[in-house]
């Protein structure tokens, strides 16, 4: 019963640092960034300090640094390292690391003063490709195309699990989705922005039609605090190299390369008829070469090889082998 009492303390405490911002630090972090969380109430040794996890408001917390020694059993471990004034490092964030981080001292066994509450709010955008042939994906290497619909969500992970009003109205807390300017999308017809909520997460989504001049384009989600820009993530258009090469080709250029290969063809065609009909009138008998000239396109040789008469008389005809050489 004790513990449940402490869970509920531990609830409105939280609660009330929230709304009234008197109590804990917030930080506001992207996925993919590392982060430092500060211990405000660290001693001389970090051999005192403890760091507690708490993923939801009324559940116990896990320890990942314990009396200074990082705790190898829990999942991130290897991401987790205590910097030498007892700040909790965490590489490479997560949207799963949102969540109520606490440092508190012991010595002896016994609590020393108040925990050091720090709130971590994980900002994390995915990608999903609004078509019958793709499903969704939270990569932004997604294959995307011109003429084909996206969806961006950029998504907020918070301890407290308020509604993305209650943000607006009482933590001053907004997301907008800009362009590389800064513009809100929000003024731009193009643009299909919209904004919901589930339990732990506040969501805006981007909705629009990609054009062949969005590659590289970059958009912003950003995160503002008090009108204050605290983190942003960025997702930048990249076409595959499939889509590029389909919609880089002139269609101009297409048929002055057919154009070409086909006067090729029927100028080889033409020389071939040409060097036949000079071989055929040169034929004769003994080894001899002719040069002749060209009126048109040069110089050829017709090198007449005379047929043995022992070959000669199983051949039903007297052909001579001729060659033409250019």
């Amino acid at each position: 019963m004790s513990d449940k009492c402490d869970l509920c303390l531990l609830g409105l405490i939280i609660l009330s640092s929230l709304l009234t911002g008197t109590s804990g630090v917030n930080v506001f972090i992207s996925s993919g960034e590392n982060v430092s969380l500060s211990c405000n109430n660290a001693l001389s040794d970090c051999k005192s300090t403890t760091w507690i996890y708490y993923r939801l408001i009324f559940l116990a917390g896990v320890e990942l640094i314990t009396l200074g020694i990082k705790n190898k059993d829990t999942e991130r471990h290897e991401r987790l390292s205590l910097k030498p004034d007892c700040s909790l490092n965490i590489k490479n964030v997560t949207e799963e690391d949102y969540g109520l981080y606490t440092c508190r001292q012991y010595v002896n066994g016994q609590k020393q003063g108040p925990d050091a509450d720090v709130f971590l709010h994980v900002l994390h955008v995915s990608v999903s490709p609004s078509s019958s042939s793709s499903s969704s994906s939270s990569s932004s290497q997604t294959e995307i195309s011109p003429g084909r619909s996206v969806t961006l969500s950029c998504q907020l992970y918070s301890f407290a699990g308020f509604s993305c009003d209650h943000w607006v109205s009482s933590v001053g807390v907004e997301l907008l989705w800009v362009n590389q300017a800064g513009v809100d999308l929000k003024t731009d017809s193009r643009y299909q922005i919209s904004s919901s909520s589930d339990q732990y997460r506040c969501i805006i989504t981007l909705t629009t039609t990609l054009l062949n001049e969005d590659d590289n384009r970059e958009w912003r989600c950003q995160l503002t605090h008090r009108n204050q820009v605290k983190t942003s993530v960025r997702y930048t258009v990249k076409y595959s190299a499939q889509a590029d090469s389909t919609t880089a080709v002139n269609p101009s250029t297409q048929v002055i390369v057919i154009s070409v290969a086909a006067d090729a063809v029927l100028l080889l065609a033409l020389l071939w008829l040409i060097c036949r009909k000079r071989a055929d009138n040169k034929r004769g008998t003994g080894d001899s070469a002719v040069k002749d000239e060209n009126d048109h396109k040069g110089t050829y040789e017709t090198i007449i090889m005379s047929i043995p008469p022992a070959a000669r008389a199983n051949e039903q005809t007297n052909d001579h082998v001729t060659y033409c050489v250019h």
